[in-house]
């Protein structure tokens, strides 16, 4: 018999699968298939390339990875990243017809409270850097694709529709997060 909390975190579960649907072709159709990510850190040179899903089931070894390759690379903090983020890099991926292989350029992943704040103030409020940003909740990435133009880049993230999408061409990135859908 199922308790009322397990019963109640399957329909939360179930409700955001059914909010944010999974690339069909990155899981091999409904629910086969694998999901990966490759992204090289500009700033470390890093590389990560994990395989975080397969057959509809995260893979925590794979998760893990990412969480580390997506860390806050100036204080080295880690923080779990929001799936729905890591779903909607995979779809941007495929809406740019890439393969899986295909490394992202990683500017900047999840943001320390702190790292934000120095941000904040070395730059002022005119920088983007926003007091509040998802990037501090793990729902954030600000990418380049080597061989993508960040025009190509930003209208495929336009056209997902999934989140939040800010262009930065002066600076040479795409904002992309799974929080609400707003454009900049």
């Amino acid at each position: 018999m199922l308790s009322r909390r397990a019963l109640i975190g399957g329909a939360v579960a179930g409700g955001a699968a059914l909010a944010f649907p999974m690339p069909a072709r990155a899981m091999g159709g409904a629910m086969g298939g694998e999901w990966r990510l490759a992204i090289r850190n500009v700033h470390t040179n890093e590389s990560v390339d994990a395989l975080f899903a397969r057959n509809g089931r995260f893979v925590p070894e794979g998760l893990a990875e990412l969480n580390h390759g997506l860390r806050d690379w100036r204080t080295g903090e880690t923080m779990a990243m929001d799936h729905h983020l890591l779903a909607l890099l995979v779809a941007l991926r495929e809406k740019l017809d890439l393969s899986g292989r295909t490394q992202i350029g990683l500017i900047s992943g999840y943001r320390s409270p702190r790292t934000n704040a120095a941000l904040r103030a070395a730059g002022g409020s005119h920088t983007g850097v926003a007091s509040q940003s998802q990037h501090m909740l793990g729902k954030a990435t600000d990418i380049m694709v080597p061989g993508v133009s960040l025009a190509r880049l930003h209208g495929a993230a336009l056209a997902l529709g999934g989140g939040g999408v800010g262009y930065y061409p002066r600076d040479g990135f795409v904002h992309v997060d799974s929080g609400p859908v707003r454009r900049w």
